[in-house]
């Protein structure tokens, strides 16, 4: 079998996982008497927002493991590491159902947001709150009965509260309704982008993969750490730089970052480089909804050779990221780990 299509019949086995366990807990609902109404209610909201992404973070969960097994996995190890990737996917959907309400978007993986279905409105933020209560019925299902239950549940939980914060500090230093780009800097840029983006879509896949495989030294999951997290500041530079340059129907939605008044990597380093003229025409164009504005801070980029500069950034990171690979003490977790995840996001498109 091909690499390229053993990966497809990775996605293919943790795709049919999916649903296996939406049907568990539909089946939860049921037990306790609620109208089928409601049932296909959750059933709906489960099928458009955790199904749709490109389930990187669930996937390398299950190649994580396999790599710190040598490959010799169990059926019950192999699905039990599927279940804890659709789990990551159920914390995605979470994350994102509520961010999409915040930011006001418009489409998500190439669909309407959820709150933009027809009426579901402001009901989506309950949706959101019922996806994250499923992370820990799976939990409690399939693995209460394992010696690293608990630090499952505590990781699902330290993370969440991670995000939630970086999240916090995104609002609060870019509110969409108050423009101060003298509240932005590449400090600031760094350090939500660490809470919001690294611990869950770097960090918690790797280390889910590590409780399983019966790790438990805590300089093992420190160096996984102090990798992966630059890993993941990278990853959503590179999600700045596709939100204003990617192509929308390759990344599955309309960038809105600057619209939205956000706290991106892109304007952080205008801002760095601007001239007085080019500054004031930022204070006064960006976080605004109307096009002309948006072209008006597209073009501050282009004079200013944003894209150049990211390019720049992105070569001199991936030279960074392989020398603290190198560094890695390989007794304590695996080299591998981490060029797979390397692997997955250099250059990527969406």
């Amino acid at each position: 079998m091909s690499s390229q299509e053993s990966k497809a019949q990775a996605v293919k086995d943790f795709t049919e996982v999916f649903p296996v366990l939406a049907e568990e807990f539909l089946k939860e609902v049921r037990a306790r008497n609620f109208p089928e109404e409601t049932v296909q209610w959750i059933k709906k909201s489960f099928y458009h927002n955790v199904q749709g992404g490109k389930m990187n973070r669930g996937l390398s969960v299950v190649d994580t493991l396999k790599i710190l097994l040598n490959d010799q996995l169990t059926a019950e190890e192999l699905f039990k590491s599927r279940v804890l990737g659709w789990c990551i996917e159920w914390l995605q959907a979470f994350f994102l159902v509520a961010d999409d309400i915040m930011d006001a978007s418009i489409t998500r993986r190439g669909n309407p947001c959820w709150y933009k279905m027809e009426g579901v409105n402001m009901i989506a933020i309950n949706d959101s709150f019922i996806l994250e209560s499923a992370i820990y019925f799976f939990l409690k299902k399939y693995f209460r009965q394992d010696s690293y239950y608990v630090d499952l549940v505590e990781l699902f939980h330290e993370v969440t509260l991670e995000t939630e914060l970086g999240q916090l500090l995104d609002l609060t230093t870019a509110p969409e309704d108050h423009v101060d780009l003298s509240k932005f800097s590449i400090e600031k840029h760094r350090f939500i982008v660490l809470y919001k983006t690294a611990f869950y879509s770097f960090y918690l896949p790797v280390a889910l993969a590590m409780h399983m495989a019966g790790i438990k030294n805590e300089e093992a999951f420190k160096a996984a750490k102090d990798i992966l997290l630059p890993l993941g500041e990278y990853f959503q530079i590179q999600d700045d730089y596709l939100d204003c340059y990617g192509d929308p129907e390759v990344i599955g939605k309309i960038g809105t970052d600057i619209e939205d008044n956000k706290c991106s990597w892109l304007v952080n380093q205008a801002l760095a480089k601007a001239s007085p003229k080019q500054r004031k025409l930022l204070d006064e164009n960006y976080g605004k909804k109307n096009p002309k504005n948006v072209a008006i801070v597209k073009q501050i980029y282009k004079d200013l050779e944003i894209e150049k500069l990211y390019k720049e950034y992105e070569e001199q990171s991936y030279s960074r990221l392989n020398d603290l690979i190198l560094q890695l003490d390989d007794t304590l977790i695996k080299r591998q780990v981490f060029y797979t995840f390397m692997n997955k996001i250099y250059k990527r498109t969406k």
